[in-house]
């Protein structure tokens, strides 16, 4: 966009990239990102408003004000996910400058982001999980990294859980029961049954383990001894991804997937497979699997009483 802001709007947004910058540590493409979408709306704004002078304007900002900077991005052709993701940038900019100025940004904030279809990382077939899980363990030379590696993956795609639920288990989780009480989103508790791979690869990952692995610590570790991060297992699942020559969407994430998919290729329940999941709805479950309609159709026809009566 060709219009200029004010020297104050400059100054502002400079401020608050620092400020990411410095507390969120946030990465150099992620803080272009921000930069390029709240620009782009300030610049709007600055034509819109008929003002370029001070921060004002931009204060006084109206729920029609941000109809208005919508209906002109989706005229451009802005996907709706890119402009959800402009205005999640453009709501953290005003909060920021909000608690600078004292002012509370209502208008911006209550904004709702245009609806989209989110995209699901696609399964991996039996075959690719099965190699991502022989791969995993032979990454580091580091035997306790190597071990700790596969039993958090081996935990991702033998007991479907997120990521973060296997990294928030703690010694007192060893040796692993017969069934794992899980706290997932919202704080709800499910029961997962874990299989004897799983067992054996995190016993495994405790009997080389280094670190203190007391009961009120962090089960997993990383290198240094703190608690391990999300980011290192992605990078992980990354470089295997890479060997076996995998699609970018064979993430940490889709290996629950394919936890999923796989128990209903094997003819399991749908509602079964929503409990292990911990969805609340089981639509949900049945978008996070790939499974053909038709497959669909029969597991429910066996399971559904009106489906048995009919059969």
């Amino acid at each position: 966009m060709s219009l200029s802001i004010s020297p104050a709007a400059r100054d502002a947004l400079a401020g608050w990239l620092d400020h990411i910058r410095a507390l969120d540590n946030a990465a150099e493409n992620t803080l272009r990102a921000y930069q390029t979408d709240v620009l782009d709306f300030l610049s709007f704004m600055t034509g819109h408003k008929g003002a370029a002078d001070g921060l004002g304007p931009l204060l006084r900002i109206t729920q029609s004000d941000m109809r208005a900077w919508m209906a002109h991005a989706r005229g451009r052709g802005v996907a709706a996910r890119s402009l959800a993701r402009a205005l999640s940038a453009v709501k953290t900019f005003y909060r920021w400058l909000g608690e600078r100025e004292g002012h509370e940004p209502t208008a911006v904030l209550a904004t709702r982001a245009p609806k989209f279809r989110k995209k699901l990382p696609r399964p991996l077939s039996p075959d690719a999980a099965k190699a991502m899980l022989d791969t995993v363990g032979i990454q580091n030379t580091t035997p306790w990294i190597a071990a700790r590696d596969m039993a958090v993956v081996t935990l991702l795609y033998g007991c479907g859980l997120r990521i973060s639920e296997a990294l928030s288990l703690t010694g007192a989780s060893v040796p692993l029961p017969d069934v794992l009480r899980i706290k997932g989103k919202g704080g709800k508790e499910r029961i997962v049954p874990v299989l004897p791979i799983a067992r054996d690869a995190v016993n495994d990952y405790v009997r080389n383990c280094p670190h203190d692995l007391a009961a009120d610590t962090p089960l997993f570790r990383g290198a240094r001894g703190g608690a391990l991060s999300a980011r290192a297992i992605s990078g992980v699942v990354a470089s295997v991804r890479m060997q076996l020559g995998l699609p970018a969407t064979a993430t940490p994430h889709a290996l629950r997937h394919s936890f999923a998919t796989h128990l209903l290729e094997a003819g399991g329940d749908l509602r079964a497979i929503q409990e292990l999941l911990g969805h609340a709805s089981l639509s949900t479950t049945q978008a996070y699997t790939a499974v053909d309609t038709a497959r669909l159709m029969e597991v429910y026809a066996k399971a559904h009483p009106h489906g048995q009566s009919s059969a």
